[in-house]
């Protein structure tokens, strides 16, 4: 039974059907009102106990660490890294030289210092990256510099953001004045064309933008010229999701693509040519909409997601999952030969594809373990020549493992990451050699410090069944003791279940400060809707299925159970975004399982997400609830609707963000009050900045995360 002043009826939201709409006023002075009452009650609760400001301090110490590896990326001859800490809350842009990276204090030279930007502009500057024009041949033999960057700077988080061009030489940005390019705030993005000509797919005005608030329009833009005088390359319709536009600059590959997103897993593609010209014309790359299609140098490669016959009823199938090749002149021309370079079996999946030079990388997932192989494409034209298979050893054998190229363009260097959930993460330079087999030793450039013991700990993987009897694989980490069942641990799972996001092990020096060493024991859960399994483990879960990934996760936790590691009075669970609609679902369907719930930046109010910022962009996930057969089933699973005061629920953690600007904060807001109108037990919390991430720098991502652990600790200990 639902409380009775939240509406079932398919008719517009009112004050009278839901009492709660205001709250839905992202700054609007009564909600922000409200808002400042709950975080007060947590300031005078959570954080005045002894402890808070000691886990503070020690999560805070690990997200401010200068012994962390800068990541980095090549751009020329330098590597550039964007760096925070205690002393740059907003970051430094900065870069070095490979051979001063190796070393134990690299010589860092700051391109760009956010903090003084931002104290210069008065703007909560947050970083969103940048993007850097490659220099043609002619120009890198002429000893030209790398120079023309586009830099995304979001205002406190949030997904709308500004793109300004940056000279990297002069370390300056580029006065609008003097022809800079400027993208004014809004979500979308620029790209680089060449020096002078960039696309451009943002808010153009009314009509411009989709039902979800992204582009609807891409446009040519030439520099020195107003934007309202850009050229119109593609303009989607009232339905679709998302529109851009970019170049490959691949020399003697250059191309340029449209991209088209109807909504989520259904993209076209379209090449491009004579752009801004009378003759412009767009060809439609014929794969099926639900394919994710790239093209890169001679190659095309079509990664399915559903089974695709190519040719009459009598042609070749090709499995949901696999990875094809196909070179994409002769595909334009109408072959429709295609090479398999993975297909998946029942433990494994592809987790992705990364091109070097000559080389093409395939990440596989088994049983959500990683495994790579080199697959080295013949060379001319020959068509029916094979591609030549090796492998990469020495890899771990239970944990996560990353590659990207350093430069796709000019070199076979890999970058290669590794890390599980107590080792701490390691970055690798690994050179494949231009020929098959020829990889060398993987040179360790930099580690992790260890920043907790993990003496005495362990990672076990097992297996729970669901209501459907589906195998559902699970990680543990904790205390040998606990983790083997021998006592009844204060236990947190975590799970998403969408979008086809596959959960991997990964070192968190803040969980292993703030939980681990504290005899918590940490659980992932793998549940349906994820991509661990590949497209089918996703779709197994979409829609009116979607029942199945609440049932896999209620199995985890009580597989916990019966295994001797928890018990219900220890056993809290964690979920954000789409994972806060499960946590919301775990918290009106399965209270019985849990002692404590955190729902973060989460969906709840399943009737209105499609109306609220971004979220009709899900419906493909979801449904639509517009729609009264679908809101029907969407019905079952809308924790707003599902809610029941006469029920008893676990202590339940909100936390959200006023500047997420993808999941509105009325979500967390709306079941919060409603909950505290009956009487629960209900924390709140909402950082002011940070966007869907919750929060902007590392001392509100420290506190936050204080938050959320003091919580666990009080509630399951």
């Amino acid at each position: 039974m639902t409380t009775e002043h939240v509406t079932d009826a398919l008719t517009p939201a009112t004050s009278d059907t839901d009492p709660y709409l205001w709250l839905e006023e992202v700054e609007g002075d009564e909600s922000l009102a409200w808002v400042r009452a709950r975080n007060a009650e947590v300031a005078a609760t959570l954080e005045t106990h002894e402890g808070f400001a000691a886990t503070e301090s020690a999560i805070r110490e690990v997200l401010d660490s200068d012994a962390k590896i800068p990541e980095v990326s090549r751009i020329g001859d330098h590597l550039y890294n964007f760096w925070r800490d205690a002393t740059h809350e907003r970051g430094l842009w900065r870069r070095t030289t490979l051979e001063s990276y190796r070393t134990p204090e690299p010589a860092w030279e700051t391109v760009l210092d956010l903090d003084a930007l931002a104290a210069a502009e008065d703007r909560s500057w947050v970083w969103h990256g940048a993007s850097v024009l490659r220099p043609t041949p002619e120009q890198l033999a002429a000893g030209e510099p790398w120079r023309h960057a586009l830099v995304e700077l979001s205002p406190g988080g949030s997904d709308a953001d500004v793109t300004r061009e940056f000279d990297l030489v002069e370390k300056r940005f580029v006065d609008p004045a003097d022809g800079g390019f400027h993208r004014p705030e809004a979500k979308g993005s620029l790209g680089w064309v060449d020096a002078d000509t960039v696309y451009v797919y943002t808010d153009f005005g009314p009509g411009t933008l989709t039902p979800s608030g992204y582009p609807r329009v891409v446009k040519r833009w030439t520099r020195g010229t107003p934007l309202a005088d850009a050229v119109t390359v593609y303009e989607g319709t009232d339905e679709d999701m998302y529109i851009s536009a970019w170049r490959s600059h691949t020399p003697g590959f250059e191309r340029d693509l449209v991209h088209r997103s109807k909504a989520f897993y259904s993209d076209e593609l379209y090449l491009a040519e004579d752009v801004g010209t009378p003759e412009q014309r767009l060809t439609k790359i014929d794969v099926p909409d639900s394919a994710e299609v790239g093209v890169r140098r001679e190659w095309m490669l079509v990664e399915l997601r559903e089974d695709w016959t190519v040719g009459d009823a009598a042609g070749t199938t090709y499995r949901a999952g696999s990875l094809l090749a196909a070179r994409f002149d002769d595909f334009l021309a109408g072959g429709r030969g295609f090479t398999v370079l993975f297909e998946p079996t029942p433990s494994t999946s592809l987790a992705g594809a990364t091109w070097t030079r000559h080389h093409l990388v395939v990440n596989v997932l088994e049983d959500v373990k990683n495994r790579l192989h080199v697959l080295t494409p013949p060379e001319g034209t020959a068509g029916d020549a094979p591609w030549v298979r090796s492998e990469i050893g020495g890899l771990p054998a239970l944990g996560t493992v990353g590659v990207s190229a350093v430069d796709p363009v000019a070199s076979d260097d890999l970058w290669l990451v590794t890390t599980d959930y107590l080792t701490p993460t390691t970055l690798s330079l690994l050179r494949l050699g231009d020929r098959p087999g020829e990889a060398q030793e993987p040179e360790v450039l930099r580690s992790n410090p260890a920043f907790f013991d993990a003496s005495g700990m362990t990672v076990a993987q097992h297996f729970a069944v669901s209501d459907d009897g589906t195998r559902v694989p699970y990680f543990v980490v904790g205390r040998a003791d606990l983790v083997e069942g021998t006592g009844a641990a204060p236990t947190l799972l975590y799970g998403y279940g969408g979008f086809e996001v596959s959960l991997t092990p990964g070192y968190s020096g803040t969980l292993g400060r703030a939980w681990l060493s504290q005899g918590g024991v940490h659980v992932v859960a793998n549940i349906r809707g994820g991509g661990e399994y590949g497209p089918a483990w996703h779709q197994a879960a979409l829609k009116a299925d979607r029942h199945r990934a609440y049932e896999d996760f209620a199995a985890v936790a009580r597989d916990l159970v019966a295994r001797g590691i928890t018990t219900h009075e220890h056993l809290g669970m964690e979920g954000r975004s789409n994972g806060g609609l499960l946590a919301g679902n775990m918290l009106t369907q399965y209270p019985e399982l849990f002692a404590a719930v955190i729902v973060g930046v989460p969906l709840l109010d399943m009737r209105r997400y499609t109306q609220l910022l971004a979220g009709a962009s899900w419906a493909a996930e979801y449904g639509d609830p517009d729609d009264p057969d679908q809101w029907a089933f969407i019905r079952t699973f809308s924790p707003y609707h599902l809610f029941d005061p006469e029920r008893d629920y676990p202590p339940v953690l909100f936390t959200t963000s006023t500047k997420d600007d993808r999941v509105h904060p009325g979500h967390a807001r709306k079941l919060a009050a409603l909950m505290l109108q009956a009487g629960k037990d209900v924390t709140y919390y909402e950082n002011v900045e940070g966007g869907h991430g919750g929060s902007a720098n590392n001392a509100q991502a420290a506190h936050m995360a204080t938050v959320h652990y003091r919580f666990l600790a009080e509630r399951l200990a």
